[in-house]
């Protein structure tokens, strides 16, 4: 075996000694040209393709939030800006975060899911506060009346 390893070894620096090296396809002008365009893409495009790529990564968590309708999307979109500012070290948890189910949320409002259609809608407009002292007092004044009209039971506690 290892005489068979020795011969391709030997065969190998025999082919690599005779031929002659090419360092390119290309020679004297088209060269220069081919390594002027080569460097300007390594300079400019592949740095701005790196920063567009490393921002879909990150903005892809809440990407994902927002369309499962989760409710804590609003979050986990604050932690991928985050993430942004810390490397993309927070990056990880934003994405598991938007897959998990909000088990706690579904135990309080019944459901997982947030409708967003329902959120955007605006709140009506309330009455003036001198209304609403109004109305409170004209609910006041009923009660006071239906409570002087029962008839009152001995022995019974108030």
């Amino acid at each position: 075996m290892r005489k068979h390893l020795l011969q391709i070894l030997a065969a190998a620096f025999v082919i690599c000694v005779t031929s002659p090296a090419h360092a390119s396809l290309l020679e004297g002008e088209a060269l220069d040209s081919a390594a002027e365009i080569i460097s300007w893409v390594v300079i400019i495009v592949a740095p701005m393709m790196a920063i567009a790529l490393f921002w879909i990564v990150h903005v892809m968590p809440e990407k994902i939030a927002e369309d499962k309708g989760h409710p804590q999307a609003k979050a986990i979109q604050v932690l991928c800006l985050l993430s942004l500012v810390f490397g993309g070290l927070l990056w990880p948890i934003a994405w598991l975060w938007a897959y998990t189910k909000p088990v706690i949320y579904k135990m309080a409002y019944g459901t997982d899911t947030v409708d967003h259609h329902h959120e955007n809608q605006q709140a009506p407009e309330e009455e003036p506060l001198e209304q609403q002292i109004q109305a409170l007092r004209d609910r006041l004044a009923e009660l006071n009346v239906k409570l002087a009209e029962q008839p009152v039971v001995e022995g019974e506690d108030a």
